[in-house]
């Protein structure tokens, strides 16, 4: 079973969005499993402090290291990968999604304030990893992102295995426009070749409409596809 602990001081946040749709009926199945645990409990103080002002002074707290040093010995006695959700870490992408998967699980620290001790950042090894340049309240709604992409891919949670290969990031491109029925809708037809029942013309339109919209909106990516997918031009000086 692959196994989600996610420290936080708000595990009350969980399951949240992760309880319905279809993580929560994979939870629900036992596809997988989730352990919200509460960083306060492993205080020592009456008033179970977690934070304190910065060393050198400035706004905000930050997270002690003694606190939260406990509450990931006491969780994280296995091989999982323990990661650290932080607007400063390494861009999480499906590649890495799909590699989390393959484990038994995560162990996911969700920081608060103005952020945690690096103290613990390197004596528990945590990886720090980010959803998008910017800047959340806390971890919590990143880790259920990150949780959210990895139940998907578990065997079994999606209708059928074509869904999960035919999407954005998939093969380095977004993701073709989809359409339904009505035929017609505001003046707006399917197009055609939909509705042709051809379907390597089909497949075409598709992979086209991939590209061009990859090519529009993310040149970061079509960038990374033209050097991955496709061959340089010939060199006119050496024929090569």
């Amino acid at each position: 079973m692959w196994r989600a602990s996610v420290l936080t001081i708000f595990p009350e946040m969980f399951p949240g969005p992760l309880g319905l749709s279809l993580a929560g009926k994979a939870l629900a199945l036992g596809a997988w499993s989730l352990d919200a645990v509460d960083i306060r409990s492993f205080a020592t103080d009456k008033h179970r402090t977690v934070d304190d002002t910065p060393a050198g002074g400035g706004p905000g707290m930050v997270m002690k290291a003694d606190v939260l040093g406990r509450a990931i010995d006491a969780v994280a006695a296995d091989a999982r990968p323990r990661l650290l959700m932080s607007p400063r870490g390494t861009p999480l992408t499906q590649a890495r999604i799909e590699t989390l998967t393959q484990d038994v699980g995560v162990v996911l620290v969700c920081g608060r304030f103005e952020g945690i001790d690096e103290r613990v950042i390197a004596a528990r090894g945590l990886e720090e990893v980010s959803v998008g340049d910017y800047v959340l309240s806390g971890g919590e709604i990143a880790a259920m992102a990150l949780i959210d992409a990895c139940v998907r891919l578990l065997p079994g949670v999606m209708g059928t295995a074509a869904s999960g290969a035919e999407e954005s990031f998939t093969d380095g491109l977004l993701e073709y426009p989809h359409y339904t029925r009505p035929q017609l809708w505001e003046g707006r037809p399917i197009p055609e070749i939909l509705t042709s029942g051809d379907h390597a013309k089909i497949a075409a339109w598709r992979r086209a409409e991939a590209e061009r919209l990859t090519k529009e909106r993310r040149p970061d990516l079509w960038a990374a596809f033209l050097s991955r997918f496709r061959k340089p031009p010939p060199d006119r000086m050496t024929g090569g």
